[in-house]
């Protein structure tokens, strides 16, 4: 029988740095992480080499990799640099192939065998609401034959998190709204504040990780965690007493959630523009992530 415990997961120990550009950016914002068939580790994420913050000359993915993921990676390139705007990619690897899926809208996909050199395909979205599959694209597999995607978007004006489903990676069928946020909940900017879903099973639920800021310094940092039996449904969300509430908050923009194999623990992520709070300055940090019981000092 699955074991299926209510958890909460807190950060434990302090940021370190995993990988910071010095030839292709001056930092790294949304992410992906992921471990390739020969043990080592790589990270494809959002930079600039231009000063400042302007997420319309964001052209390219920053390509880190290094043979352990607590080691830094060290080595560096570009990827997936067509001259258009190039955000949050999610990559995922299957069948000895490894799928990259990301935006801006409409959702590109990109397929490699190595994670160094990449081919575009294009993607088949059906029932894609307007406004609701746009950016931050992270893909989870449900089952051996299945895959869920999670993307943000707006519903409504209101920020939200929609969930695909697909069973070959290049077929998505909208399932629902993972995620709504309410009338009343507390940041509303054109984009919704909704960003950088990041779903995974553990212990016989799902949690999602959402980054809940409106770009100020006063949440940029702001991550925050629900957990459910139904990965398609976490509810709806209005930042006080009402809707879902969330688990906990944890400090982190962008974050990935990762089980190392090499040590057996739990980490997360956390990356930024630079000037807005990051434990390291157009770098990728990575920290400790353990589990307590709810209702457990």
């Amino acid at each position: 029988m699955e074991t299926k415990r209510k958890l909460i997961p807190v950060q434990e120990g302090p940021w370190q740095l995993l990988f910071q550009p010095q030839m292709t950016g001056n930092y790294v914002n949304d992410h992906s992480l992921v471990a390739a068939a020969d043990g080592s580790w790589h990270l494809f994420g959002i930079t600039s080499l231009l000063e400042g913050i302007n997420p319309e000359h964001e052209r390219y993915f920053v390509h880190g990799w290094g043979s352990t993921l607590l080691g830094g990676l060290t080595n560096e390139a570009k990827t997936m640099d067509h001259g258009t705007r190039a955000w949050a990619p999610g990559v995922i690897g299957h069948g000895g192939r490894y799928f990259m899926l990301y935006g801006p809208s409409p959702t590109k996909l990109a397929v490699s065998s190595d994670l160094h050199h990449w081919m575009n395909h294009e993607p088949e979205l059906v029932g894609e609401p307007l406004e609701a599959c746009h950016r931050d694209h992270m893909v989870m597999q449900l089952n051996e034959e299945t895959w869920l995607m999670y993307a943000v978007g707006v519903k409504e004006g209101r920020g939200c998190v929609s969930v695909f489903v697909s069973n070959n990676m290049i077929q998505w069928r909208f399932v629902q709204y993972a995620l709504v946020t309410e009338q009343s909940a507390p940041l509303r900017p054109a984009w919704g504040a909704v960003e950088s879903p990041f779903a995974f099973k553990h212990e016989g639920y799902y949690y999602l990780f959402i980054t809940y800021t409106d770009c100020s310094k006063d949440n940029y940092n702001d991550t925050v965690v629900f957990r459910s039996s139904n990965p398609y449904d976490f509810g709806s969300y209005d930042g006080a007493g009402g809707g879902l509430k969330m688990i906990t908050r944890l400090f982190g923009h962008g974050s990935e959630v990762i089980l190392n194999q090499g040590d057996g623990h739990w980490y997360m992520t956390t990356c930024g523009w630079r000037g807005m709070g990051t434990p390291h300055e157009g770098a990728v940090s990575i920290a400790r992530l353990a589990w307590k019981e709810e209702g457990c000092p």
